[in-house]
């Protein structure tokens, strides 16, 4: 098994430069803009979903089982944005890790943490978008506090134990030839999934939650185009029940939508690599990883557009309003959206 721990017979780094960061050949405006570009990236992630965070938990007509999963959603953006990318921007950047190798370890674990994490909450909202359309009767019954708690538990629970127990046991290396003297020598910060590995991410933490999702939606948007026929034979308060519980269906299927895209080509590239002997150029698998992360950047942008009440609350947080005794209690729906 590989190991990150230097063996005791000296390595011969000649050939990654003993160790020490390559010169960056990248204009300097080049690397402002890189700068200024991620960022930015940074900026909206952390403070967009800090705003959903602050709303979710500040206003009571927002405490439902669907938005506790969007706040722990939100939660799992925050901390990518606040943990995650800030050391990312500085090695795509410069093109070294500054860190040491067991930070790399940690800041692996918890960036893949994070991203199945992600995955698990879509999944874990798909099913309770499915009970509030195809069986709306019981969704009170089915979709409970406690069974969101055990939801987020389960979200949280197993994309943690996975990606620590991998990255530090170090199985993910395993067999790959070369790698203890990658590891000793190189100056960026190598991890690289060998082939068992890297087809158990794959399927494990993005192909199987993917394909249920997909799954669910395409059966809740079957059952919403059934309920169109008949939605003007209902009463009308039901009405505008059905068609709320579709449009937060809609706006959440597009979020869905928008992580399977950003993250798919880099854990098809994970899949890939190790059958192309690792030639995959770590330029572009940098550039996949950031196209992944702008995912969390996207979620608060989309919630703001789809989400009136979003945007309502996020107008109390910036003009403070937040700090009066009474805000708590404010209504943040229209009479025609509570209807």
């Amino acid at each position: 098994m590989a190991s990150f721990t230097v063996q005791q017979e000296p390595f011969d780094c000649s050939e990654y430069g003993n160790g020490s960061c390559p010169e960056n050949e990248r204009p300097l405006a080049i690397r402002a803009a890189m700068y200024s570009f991620m960022s930015g990236a940074i900026f909206i992630t952390v403070f967009g979903n800090l705003a959903m965070i602050i709303s979710i938990s500040s206003f009571r007509k927002l405490h439902t089982p669907t938005n506790f999963l969007i706040l722990s959603m939100a939660v799992t953006d925050s901390l990518l944005g606040f943990t995650i990318m800030p050391y990312s921007m500085i090695r795509s950047v410069e093109n070294c890790w500054y860190f040491g190798l067991t930070f790399c370890k940690i800041h692996y674990s918890v960036d893949l943490m994070l991203s199945v994490t992600s995955i698990f909450h879509l999944c874990s909202v798909a099913i309770d978008r499915f009970y509030a359309i195809c069986y709306p009767l019981h969704y009170s019954t089915k979709m409970t506090i406690p069974v969101i708690k055990q939801l987020l538990l389960l979200c949280w629970s197993v994309p943690g134990a996975f990606a620590f127990g991998v990255v530090f046991s170090e199985a993910y290396a395993d067999g790959i030839e070369g790698y203890d003297i990658l590891v000793a020598c190189s100056s960026s910060c190598p991890v690289m999934f060998n082939k068992l590995w890297g087809i158990t991410l794959f399927m494990a933490g993005f192909f199987l939650p993917g394909s249920v999702m997909v799954g669910i939606y395409g059966k809740i948007f079957a059952v919403s185009r059934k309920h169109s026929r008949a939605i003007s034979n209902l009463p009308e308060n039901q009405n505008n029940l059905m068609r709320k519980d579709k449009k937060a269906a809609k706006t959440l299927g597009i979020v869905m939508g928008v992580f399977l895209v950003c993250w798919f080509p880099c854990f098809f590239t994970i899949l890939l690599d190790p059958f192309l002997n690792f030639s995959t150029p770590a330029v572009l698998f940098d550039a996949l990883t950031w196209f992944g992360y702008f995912n969390s950047t996207c979620n608060p942008l989309i919630y703001g557009f789809f989400y009136p009440w979003f945007r309502r609350a996020l107008k109390y947080i910036l003009l403070g309003k937040i700090f009066s005794s009474c805000f708590h209690n404010t209504n943040l729906f229209t009479q025609k959206e509570t209807k």
